[in-house]
């Protein structure tokens, strides 16, 4: 058994959540095949394990057949990433709870920076074009849209997202991923998987219910930088993953609404409890760059940067070294001088911001940070 087929064999055993397999691992050096084959007197010592957890874990080939799960991921096209796998998000096992692996439709990266966009099911269509609009201008900078697939908000984000030209987008599941949920959105679901990726943690056949998603949405809120309430009431999926996005130290974003509008009273609340208040792409970016203080967020270097720019694409490190000697460029100059589509620019520059080579300005054009002079 390799230590892959023991992960995604405890990630399908009932009765064990998201912290308890991680403590489980923890005890055992995580190792997930010592812990598959421990005895029922070693499982039952570890602390936080019921009693039908270690039935689960003991009896485990009764409880979970990974031949035949392999054999239908296989013809759905799905692979299961493990936490030790590259693809693996890199925020998300920062989180407290986890997953120890999840589905994928599709081989993406997950490298891109993500911004989740939630809301209500029951949004209006103020709320439905905010949504769109955002999502479309987010994926046209080079983030990865994230959201729940959901009929109303969430539907509106992912549209949008590939509306953008080379826009990438990821769904998260609250039921098994070869169940699609909304079922009106099977072309939706077709068409993210292949701009980006639908994922779940759940096995195949499982169905949604009031524990899966709430554990959705931490996901969502996990893998995210940042996350943006488009519209909700005061109670329901978008605050829970408001809450999540607290809890894990993320971006909280709220766009206003009307104070007389059922659809904008969570959004009201969040701004008036601390929230950012959202009225453009623009300034979800600007508090990124300015929250990531420019070492924090972790786009693929550590420690100290170096002056050869090690870090950096092909692309951004042809752009950055258009700003030797102070000079000040605008994104159309920049696109010209490099050869790079309007798309392929903003995203360049969107990655050199967040990693902290360059700044915008308060005219719209860049200047590198000083010491890339």
């Amino acid at each position: 058994m390799t230590r892959r087929d023991a992960y995604w064999i405890l990630n399908a055993l009932p009765g064990i959540g998201p912290i308890t397999l991680n403590r489980l691992l923890d005890a055992f050096d995580g190792d997930p095949a010592l812990a598959l084959r421990a005895g029922r007197s070693t499982l039952c010592g570890i602390e936080g394990l019921t009693r039908k957890a270690v039935d689960s874990i003991v009896n485990h080939s009764a409880c979970f057949d990974l031949s035949r799960e392999k054999r239908e991921t296989a013809r759905l096209e799905v692979d299961f990433v493990c936490r030790e796998d590259e693809r693996y998000p890199s925020l998300l096992k920062e989180i407290h709870d986890p997953p120890i692996g999840f589905y994928a439709s599709s081989d993406y990266a997950f490298s891109r920076p993500c911004v989740a966009m939630v809301g209500s099911r029951r949004t209006t269509l103020y709320g439905q074009g905010v949504a769109r609009e955002m999502a479309q201008e987010l994926a046209r900078r080079g983030i990865c849209v994230v959201s729940g697939m959901a009929r109303g908000v969430d539907t509106c984000a992912h549209k949008g997202a590939l509306d953008a030209e080379d826009g990438r987008t990821v769904a998260v599941l609250g039921c098994g991923i070869d169940i699609v949920y909304p079922p009106e959105n099977i072309r939706l679901y077709r068409e993210i998987g292949s701009r980006g990726a639908v994922i779940s943690e759940f096995p195949l056949g499982r169905k949604a219910d009031r524990q899966t998603f709430p554990m959705r949405n931490r996901l969502v809120s996990g893998m995210s930088l940042a996350v943006v309430v488009v519209e909700s009431d005061t109670s329901g999926g978008s605050m829970i993953t408001a809450r999540f996005a607290g809890e894990q130290g993320r971006l909280v974003c709220a766009v206003p609404g009307r104070i007389d509008q059922q659809s904008s009273r969570g959004c009201n609340q969040l701004i008036r409890d601390g929230a950012m208040l959202l009225s453009s792409v623009d300034d979800l970016l600007s508090e990124l760059e300015y929250e990531s203080g420019v070492p924090q967020l972790n786009l693929g270097y550590e420690g100290e940067r170096q002056s050869d720019i090690c870090d950096l694409s092909e692309g951004e490190s042809q752009t950055l070294k258009l700003f030797a000697g102070g000079e000040v460029l605008g994104a159309d100059r920049l696109s010209l001088s490099t050869r790079q589509s309007a798309a392929e620019m903003s995203s360049t520059l969107m990655m050199l911001e967040l990693k902290g080579y360059i700044a915008k300005r308060l005219d719209g054009s860049y200047e590198a940070v000083s010491q890339y002079r």
